[in-house]
């Protein structure tokens, strides 16, 4: 027996494109940071030269991979998918992997109140998403 597909609220559609605008905005602050020059870099206090002159390959790979990983899982929301909830898991494991870092590895930065606060919101995010498309199939909107 087949389950039928339901029509999604209107509160699911304005979550996806709200989402989808922050995954967007993650892509540019991914694209800000890794077409940074040098002059820009050199522009920056000391701490944070250090930090982006030294950030380990697997960070950036790690930064690329949450916010791409976000944007495709929301597009597939929109086209609703249920590869979305994947992407959503594999973003989240990116943004766990890069937060980590950025705590507990790098010796370059000070961790400020404002990045800790950011940090969760985006671990919080994550973990919505991952909630919200999981959510979605149970209720039959994703297929």
């Amino acid at each position: 027996m087949e389950k039928s597909i339901i029509k999604p609220t209107a509160s699911y559609w304005i979550i996806s494109v709200l989402a989808l605008l922050w995954s967007l905005s993650g892509v540019y602050a991914y694209l800000s940071q890794a077409y940074m020059t040098d002059e820009v870099i050199a522009s920056l206090p000391e701490p944070e030269q250090m930090y982006y002159n030294n950030v380990d390959a697997w960070v950036v790979a790690a930064f690329a991979i949450a916010v791409f990983a976000g944007t495709f899982g929301c597009l597939a929301l929109l086209l609703r998918k249920k590869i979305a909830f994947a992407l959503f898991i594999v973003s989240l494991i990116a943004v766990l992997l890069q937060g980590t870092y950025n705590f507990h590895i790098q010796e370059y930065m000070p961790v400020e109140n404002v990045q800790m606060i950011w940090t969760t919101v985006i671990i919080l995010i994550a973990l919505f998403l991952v909630w919200f498309s999981k959510d979605a199939i149970k209720k039959n909107i994703l297929y």
